[in-house]
């Protein structure tokens, strides 16, 4: 809201700097614990000048990170600040890479994090106690009417009422057209035409307009007499008729636009996480894990099959684009490879068989990762065949391709993997993947990787 555009901007500044004083004193602090004194050495001015900037940079990229406001709830801001502080962690480690600050004491960095994190969560803390007790005061209260009582006027008055840590006080319902059986009925204080005088006995701040907008000239007069009394107008657009589930809306300069679908990786910054992380995850098993499982993997496929180690197929990708999928070769080389694994596939060597059950076959599709074409997380890249065939008969199949495939999916740790021989199993796999992406988060990825390496340490009884 734009009366609120202000104080959130002077809010984002307040704790940004807030943050680099708490940074500054934990090193203060780690500096005193690990060396007995408050003086840093020049490299640790330098190190201290990269930390907060980086801070700095990757905490403007959330608002739940540098807004203590309760349009946002608790849950997601501490998963939030965990999110920020991993991906801070990352950009860190690259710089001191690159700027060759290896000889930095790791025990002083970790006594930094481990300040750093609590100051700044018990910060979070008490600003936002802070912000409801001024907010409940009664100096804080905007006092405001709902025109209508429809579906998006009662949508609004429990998402206000619910989130009631802006300062706002509900004063009422005005509407000509009252549903008798509404619950609501105690609340509307009376018809359109007595809204007028309303806000002049009560002092009205805001009056929200939730009717539909055909009716121009009672919205030409609201907003007359809103001008005219200092009272602010907005319009609610009512859109339950032709949307029926959670969507994204924002606008594109002074244009208003919907997204039918809630998908949090739409947004850039999410995406930049995901593709940061992928980077540095994928780099780390194919510099540490692939040169030590690789000699020992090819040996054992070439003593057991002729044919060659690795194996080659174009997938379906993001937006159904097609790419070279790279996979350990786990078959006797075979003209039926758009033919799905079955239980006891004869097709698969012994050595195959064990691979597909710890998912090591997976392991160069890490390469995949580190080119763009797949994710770490990600619904998996089915085969063309599959897609030919199941996006006509599954209404949501395609919207799985609106992200990019991964190496293990939400679906396979929900235990929706290997054989489909039912199209209602196919289904499950599809729900699965478009509530990961719905749902997604930096840390749901964390948690499907561990289930994906429990699974690996277990054995799974459908991975053949």
């Amino acid at each position: 809201m734009n009366k609120y555009r202000h104080y959130y901007s002077f809010n984002r500044v307040l704790l940004l700097i807030l943050d680099v004083t708490l940074i500054a004193f934990a090193f203060k602090i780690s500096n005193l614990i690990r060396y007995g004194s408050l003086d840093l050495d020049h490299q640790y001015n330098v190190f201290f000048v990269m930390f907060a900037l980086v801070w700095w940079i990757v905490s403007g990229f959330s608002n739940f990170v540098i807004r203590v406001d309760g349009l946002f709830s608790i849950d997601k801001k501490v998963a939030n600040l965990l999110n920020v502080f991993i991906l801070h962690a990352l950009i860190l480690a690259t710089c001191i890479v690159v700027f060759n600050l290896e000889q930095l004491s790791r025990l002083l960095l970790l006594y930094t994090y481990l300040s750093t994190a609590l100051l700044i969560g018990v910060s979070r803390m008490i600003t936002q106690m802070v912000y409801r007790y001024f907010t409940n005061s009664g100096m804080a209260h905007t006092r405001y009417v709902i025109v209508g009582t429809g579906t998006a006027a009662r949508a609004l008055h429990q998402t206000m009422t619910n989130n009631d840590e802006i300062g706002s006080k509900f004063m009422g319902f005005f509407d000509d057209d009252v549903d008798v059986n509404s619950p609501y009925n105690s609340q509307v204080r009376g018809n359109i035409e007595d809204l007028k005088e309303y806000c002049l006995q009560h002092s009205i701040d805001e009056i929200y307009y939730t009717k539909p907008l055909n009716d121009k000239s009672q919205i030409d007069e609201l907003t007359q007499f809103a001008e005219d009394n200092f009272v602010y107008l907005r319009i609610v657009p009512d859109f339950s008729a032709i949307v029926q589930k959670d969507v994204n809306m924002y606008f594109y300069h002074n244009i208003p636009m919907i997204s039918v679908r809630n998908e949090p990786l739409e947004l850039a910054s999410n995406r930049v996480v995901k593709r940061i992380f992928d980077v540095v995850f994928s780099l780390t098993v194919i510099l540490l894990v692939f040169p030590i499982l690789f000699p020992i993997i090819a040996l054992a496929i070439k003593l057991e099959s002729k044919g060659p180690v690795f194996f080659k197929q174009l997938r379906p990708g993001k937006k159904n684009r097609l790419f070279v999928c790279y996979k350990f070769r786990t078959m006797r080389v075979n003209n039926n490879t758009e033919l799905q694994a079955t239980k006891n596939d004869p097709r698969i060597t012994k050595v195959g068989a064990f691979m597909r059950k710890t998912n090591l076959d997976e392991l160069p599709q890490f390469f995949n990762v580190l080119l763009g074409d797949m994710s770490v997380v990600g619904p998996r890249p089915n085969l063309v065949s599959q897609l030919d065939q199941y996006s006509k008969v599954i209404s949501k199949y395609k919207v799985r391709h609106f992200v990019t495939p991964g190496i293990t999916g939400y679906a396979q740790v929900s235990g929706y993997r290997g054989e489909t021989k039912e199209v209602h199993l196919m289904e499950k796999r599809v729900e699965y993947d478009v509530m990961y992406m719905a749902k997604w988060s930096f840390m749901m990825d964390m948690k499907i990787i561990f289930l994906t390496v429990w699974n690996m340490i277990k054995g799974e009884k459908n991975a053949y």
